[in-house]
């Protein structure tokens, strides 16, 4: 038997990691500035969260929902502390396509309505309720087109309003930052708009923090910046580091009744124990502010050229837009460089760091890039 070749894989096999570092099984040493698509949060292999995860399976690693978790309550209350959402409830699940998908089933049971506004250039998962709400037709396939979605350009109050104006919407659903689409920021004044046009039209604001949240931006939410708060939001990758979680933080006014969400594997002891872990580390190791403040110097030294077009982001998620496709370069930093980067469409190097990158680690991969960059 073979693999299903779905993926387009780089010719490298870790075969351990610490922190922003990947080794192979040659000894070669990689700087990850990707961060296995901005899943590794705190750091590959970090001692504390590995002893977190050890110490858990020594005592029980599964048993399912049908009994009280109470890592799972413990959860609840950090990510309450930590976020500023303390009033909101936590469903947990296990990832950020499968939070997509709770989300917009929560919305629809909740307004009473079947219809969604997403965005151009979305990117919400490969399942199928959030294939459907992603702008991207190559992975969409004719049992996933389900035609109750409506995609709005980003920016565009005026297009959303006139689509709630119809009455037949249960939710709006948007990225902090988009991600896959091309770490596009969203106006704080779109923002603060889709939140009040919501309110106004009967719809949930759905804000998609699977790869913008967690710290990533300086703020544990990406959207906190411009000081909206939405009816749901949706967690996944960096959540646990490594282990497969997710999660949706649900607003006081929406009703819990039994069997309306559901999941077999989502908020085990082990994910729990791994979530805990990885706020403990945010926290005492400053790591959304490290995230802001070395993204910042990342942006304020990349050089000046004439071939970027346009460096977009916050914090460590951040998008390197040229004039021309990036395949040379991004090759040229893993294979020459021994630095991971990922790509957002053909013209974009996306940096999706682990949020402990170090300004030495930053300034090594400023001199590669600098030097790939010359004719």
């Amino acid at each position: 038997m073979q693999l299903f070749d779905v993926y387009s894989r780089w010719d490298v096999a870790p075969v351990r990691a610490r922190g922003c570092r990947v080794w192979d099984a040659d000894g070669v040493e990689y700087l990850d500035l990707y961060g296995g698509h901005a899943v590794i949060s705190v750091g590959h292999s970090h001692p504390y969260y590995i002893s977190a995860l050890k110490e858990q399976l020594d005592k029980i690693g599964f048993y399912s929902n049908a009994v009280r978790n109470p890592l799972q309550e413990a959860l609840a209350r950090r990510i309450g502390v930590v976020s500023g959402y303390g009033d909101y409830s936590l469903f947990l699940d296990n990832s950020g396509a499968e939070s997509n998908e709770n989300a917009a089933k929560l919305a629809s049971f909740h307004t009473g309505k079947d219809r969604m506004i997403a965005f151009r250039r979305s990117f919400h998962g490969r399942t199928s309720g959030a294939v459907a709400l992603t702008d991207n037709p190559a992975i969409v396939s004719p049992f996933n087109a389900n035609h109750k979605v409506t995609f709005c350009e980003l920016g565009d109050a005026a297009g959303v309003e006139q689509e709630l104006a119809k009455g037949d919407v249960a939710g709006v659903i948007v990225e902090g930052i988009q991600g896959c689409g091309g770490i596009h920021v969203p106006a704080i004044g779109f923002m603060q708009a889709l939140e009040a046009l919501c309110r106004q039209y009967g719809a949930v604001l759905i804000l998609d923090e699977v790869q913008s949240g967690y710290g990533r931006t300086g703020k544990f939410f990406a959207h906190q910046w411009a000081g909206v708060r939405p009816g749901i939001i949706t967690m996944g990758k960096g959540i646990a580091n490594g282990f497969p979680c997710g999660g949706i933080l649900i607003a006081p006014e929406f009703q819990a009744r039994t069997g309306m969400l559901g999941t077999t594997f989502g908020g085990n002891y082990l994910a729990c124990a791994a979530a805990l872990a990885v706020l403990d580390i945010i926290e005492q190791e400053g790591l959304m502010a490290n995230a802001l403040a070395v993204g910042d110097h990342i942006r304020a030294s990349l050089p000046k050229t004439a071939r970027i077009k346009e460096v977009r982001g916050k914090g460590l998620m951040l998008g390197i837009e040229f004039h021309e496709e990036v395949a040379p370069l991004r090759q040229a930093l893993l294979y020459k460089k021994h630095i991971f980067t990922g790509v957002a469409g053909k013209n974009m190097i996306r940096l999706l760091a682990p949020l402990c990158l170090t300004r030495e680690e930053a300034d090594r991969f400023l001199e590669a890039f600098n030097e790939v960059l010359q004719p």
